[in-house]
């Protein structure tokens, strides 16, 4: 089986990057991490990125007009790699159809509650606040919707007594480092098709 090119996009320290960059050093994973781009030049994934042997590439948002131009840049960036898939991983930005349309069903995303729940930031407050009993972590197909493509695969942990924004946060972290390369060997072997996608 060929394996899927992959490229990720992050903004910050990267590690469900690195978490996928390590289940795809197994020969049999289904896809191979090859390029990462991050929107800021100080993000510290594109050193871990680097010292793994991977092409990384900044594209500043700071430098375009408008979040349109930053995400047809990026884009065009992106497909000069021959890329099969993308996976965000800490990528923090609102996108616009100009990047999400031309990777419809290609692109991924992980987002740190259970969706539907508690799209957006601030996942872990909105949990507690809510007085919820479980939380978790979602990967998902990026739609127009922010957050709001369909799900490839969820982890869900409990809500402690007790349990603060960073304690919580970091106990749905570990979820998602083993989630996120479920999901993407999902969408890679074709195990996981769109809902409206012939089969």
């Amino acid at each position: 089986m060929k394996r899927k090119r992959v490229g990720v996009l992050i903004s910050g320290r990267g590690s469900n990057m690195a978490a996928l960059m390590q289940a795809a050093r197994d020969p049999h994973y289904p896809a191979e991490i090859v390029h990462v781009v991050s929107n800021r030049a100080d993000a510290p994934g594109l050193a871990t990125a680097a010292a793994a042997g991977l092409s990384t590439a900044v594209i500043s948002h700071r430098d375009f007009a408008s979040r349109e131009a930053f995400d047809t840049a990026l884009n065009d960036h992106l497909q000069q790699q021959a890329l099969d898939l993308i996976a965000c991983a800490g990528f923090m930005r609102i996108m616009t159809p100009a990047l999400i349309r031309p990777w419809a069903g290609r692109m991924i995303n992980i987002h740190p509650s259970l969706l539907p729940l508690y799209k957006g930031l601030h996942t872990h407050e909105r949990a507690l606040a809510d007085g919820a009993k479980t939380h978790g972590c979602s990967v998902h197909l990026v739609s127009e919707e922010l957050d709001g493509g369909p799900v490839i695969a969820q982890a869900a942990v409990p809500v402690k007594p007790g349990d603060t924004a960073e304690t919580l946060a970091a106990r749905v972290l570990v979820e998602e480092h083993k989630l996120y390369p479920v999901a993407l060997a999902l969408l890679a072997t074709g195990a996981f098709r769109p809902p409206g996608k012939p089969s």
